[in-house]
């Protein structure tokens, strides 16, 4: 097993007033040669958006879009006619494909929105682009991960166009956590948005993050009440 770290102060920030943002990857203003991607996944920003503030209509084409609201909530209006608003404990992914336009305001006139950005490079480029969303408030369990987002159609959980996997889970302290590899070859970006794990000797704390290849599986064990994101992508060069 090979791993990288990636400390939470290491992020590149930005702070517009309106959205304060931590990039993991390099991303608009923020370039970094040695963060560029991690496999397929391009993009994961911890964005916080003032209230009534948000993106305006935007292009975007061949990308696997996810979002994930932490804290409050997003309204969301695309090219292809969506209209609605997504909140923390649901998830929203877009197939952009050959091509959407969309805009992203914070659903809150005067409360802040923390919500994670997150773009996958496609499996399959000029797809019809999709859209899609759901609320697994329902489906967590304690000490369990819970699939958000897919690329087998077969699991219950959001679709998108790559062999990739986002699995999420609330862990108390003292717990050993082993997370099996669905795709052989594929790689671990192990984010933590609560808490303090440790893998391999390495401590990860709040929004620290371990990147992990050639492994089947990943012993993981929580030091404090934690919430963990795995993102599992394919090791694209």
């Amino acid at each position: 097993m090979k791993s990288t770290f990636y400390p939470a102060n290491g992020r590149g920030t930005s702070d517009h007033g309106w959205l304060k943002a931590n990039f993991s990857f390099s991303f608009a203003g923020y370039h970094n040669p040695d963060k560029v991607h991690f496999g397929a996944l391009r993009v994961l920003n911890d964005d916080i958006i003032a209230g009534g503030t948000g993106f305006g209509t935007h292009p975007h084409d061949n990308m696997e879009i996810i979002t994930i609201p932490l804290q409050g909530a997003l309204e969301h209006k695309d090219s292809m006619g969506n209209i609605g608003v997504i909140h923390a404990g649901e998830v929203q992914v877009m197939s952009a494909g050959t091509g959407v336009e969309h805009s992203e305001y914070n659903h809150s006139k005067t409360e802040p929105a923390n919500t994670l950005q997150i773009w996958l490079l496609p499996k399959f480029r000029n797809i019809a682009p999709r859209y899609d969303q759901r609320d697994f408030k329902n489906a967590f369990k304690k000490n369990e991960f819970t699939t958000l987002v897919t690329g087998d159609k077969n699991v219950d959980a959001l679709w998108i166009n790559q062999d990739a996997t986002f699995s999420i889970g609330e862990f108390d302290a003292g717990q050993t956590i082993i997370y099996d590899i669905k795709n052989q070859g594929n790689g671990a970006y192990i984010f933590v948005l609560e808490g303090v794990v440790k893998i391999n000797d390495q401590l990860l704390n709040k929004k620290d993050a371990l990147g992990v290849i050639d492994t089947s599986s990943i012993t993981i064990d929580s030091q404090a009440n934690t919430r963990l994101l795995i993102i599992e992508v394919p090791m694209l060069q």
